[in-house]
């Protein structure tokens, strides 16, 4: 099946169902699939179809959504455009995706029309709301083309997003993910609907991210899809009993603000079923803060762009005989998920270990990526044997479950030893008045590299450099214990809030060459 097959699904089990809202706009699936149809008969019209790119430059909005749908139906690949990077990224992606079509909301009129000179393989433009200049609005250009289902086949192999990568260590990548791989991940999500025969799912993070690919189980289902502009606080936690939310997935930054609300425990979060925490590792300490504060939904998965849903962790599975599960649970990314993917933990020989030992996570299964766009020797050294080399340290406990250490480009190497970051922020975190944190090495003429803290407050907390120091020492020991603490007002992150280490390793390395 294709992504656009879902959105069918979901028309014929109610094609009069809300399928969108946002705000006072409200879709049906029969509309949504109308403006998709016609969408796709357009481009196709116009000689678009395989091999062929298409980009859309929106903040969450249902009709950008249809547009997303329309493409992958014309059976183009949709190139999704980080509206919160500058000018010149956008300009930059939009080359080397080698777009051919851009539909863009008019917010973002003045930079399309400054860029459109420099991008000359763009033929289309289209504005999403109306037409301005030379340039046709969307309801204005498929006016003329048909509503009805445009009857190309879409195999599961052929290229559904072109997305880049994160980046958090280095350079961004542009991965090919195809209509398989994205089923996978909505494969993983229908798993846990089993108590939600008809999902409301609330849509705050960017759609361009992992909140789009996981809400394409919602349309299979029949379900709702309520959007917000932005994972603003007071919009979310207002939107949850307005709408009677059943599931939302959020990065655990912006989990961690909702948690800050001081009106956070007077909401009605009895209609959620499923809350998904992915996108970086939660502390222990703010989990046990939200299966408090929500109760007992909170699910966790770990992936990759490249790799996605490779593990998961059912709501259930965050408790043992009744109780909250002990941290050496909640400090888990779950485990491989059920039929769907294998995990194997190698060491540099390319080996599997034994469990319980560290090592590198390597993955296979339906949910890998087809290979990096334009780039095949990063894909060979990505891809090796038809295992996906994550790139990320962790080992598999006894029951299965998946322990996520640390990048292999963030492990710091002090006096010797191997220093996982992940295990002193974790420490860190569970210190009251720690809103977040990151742990990097920076150059030591004695150490090579020392251990430092970067942390972010929650407002109005006081909490000393000393006390930090002391709690890992306890914790940890001396040699993994931070050697100096530095505060943050916030730390930089992607837009799907991972914490960019290599922004802050810059700040302290400056011209000096890093080892590792």
């Amino acid at each position: 099946m294709a992504i656009p097959d879902l959105l069918d699904r979901g028309a014929m089990i109610d094609p009069g169902a809300p399928c969108l809202i946002m705000g006072e706009e409200r879709f049906s699936y029969r509309e949504i699939q109308k403006l998709t149809n016609r969408i796709a008969n357009g481009l196709i019209a116009l000689g678009y179809g395989f091999d062929r790119n298409a980009g859309v430059l929106c903040v969450n909005d249902p009709v950008g959504y249809a547009c997303t749908l329309g493409i992958m139906r014309a059976c183009m690949a949709y190139v999704p455009v980080n509206v919160f990077h500058s000018g010149e990224t956008i300009r930059n992606l939009l080359d080397f995706f080698d777009v051919e079509v851009l539909f863009y909301q008019s917010r973002f009129h003045d930079m399309v029309a400054e860029l459109r000179p420099t991008l000359p393989k763009i033929e289309l433009l289209v504005c999403i709301e109306q037409s301005r200049d030379d340039i046709p609005g969307l309801m204005e250009w498929i006016e003329p083309f048909s509503d009805a289902a445009p009857g190309r086949e879409i195999p599961p192999e052929a290229t559904a997003w072109l997305q880049s990568t994160g980046g958090t260590t280095g350079e961004s990548k542009a991965v090919i993910m195809t209509h398989r791989q994205k089923h996978h991940i909505t494969n993983m999500m229908l798993m846990t609907t089993m108590n939600d025969p008809k999902p409301v799912m609330l849509v705050s993070a960017p759609i361009t991210h992992g909140a789009g690919g996981l809400s394409y189980h919602v349309l299979a289902c029949g379900g709702t899809l309520v959007l917000l502009e932005k994972p603003d606080p007071q919009l979310v936690l207002a939107a949850i009993p307005k709408y009677g939310i059943t599931r939302m997935f959020l990065p655990p930054t912006a989990i961690y603000r909702l948690l800050d609300q001081p009106n956070v425990r007077d909401v009605d979060f009895s209609s959620l079923k499923c809350f998904v925490c992915s996108a970086a590792p939660m502390s222990t300490s703010r989990l046990r803060q939200a299966i408090e504060v929500f109760g007992p939904v909170m699910a966790q998965s770990y992936g990759q762009t490249e790799g996605i849903a490779i593990t998961l962790m059912y709501p259930e599975e965050h408790f043992v005989d009744g109780k909250i599960a002990p941290d050496s649970r909640l400090s888990s990314a779950g485990r491989p998920v059920p039929l769907l993917t294998k995990v194997v933990i190698m060491d540099d020989d390319n080996r599997a270990v034994p469990t319980g030992r560290a090592g590198e996570i390597c993955v296979r299964g339906d949910g890998l990526m087809k290979g990096y766009y334009k780039a095949p020797y990063a894909t060979s050294r990505t891809i090796v044997d038809g295992w996906l080399h994550t790139g990320d340290v962790g080992f598999l406990d006894e029951e299965g479950y998946l322990h996520i250490v640390d990048r292999k480009k963030d492990m710091i190497i002090s006096g010797g030893f191997n220093v996982y970051p992940g295990e002193i922020e974790q420490v860190i975190s569970s210190i009251d008045g720690v809103r977040d944190c990151a742990v990097i090495g920076v150059p030591d003429d004695d150490w090579g590299e020392a251990v430092k803290a970067v942390v972010e407050l929650s407002p109005g907390k006081v909490v000393g450099g000393n006390e930090i120091i002391a709690r890992c020492k306890v914790r940890l020991g001396s040699v993994k214990a931070p050697k100096s603490v530095d505060f943050i007002e916030q730390l930089p992150r992607s837009a799907v809030g991972k914490i960019l280490k290599r922004e802050l390793r810059d700040m302290y390395w400056m011209s000096r060459e890093r080892k590792i």
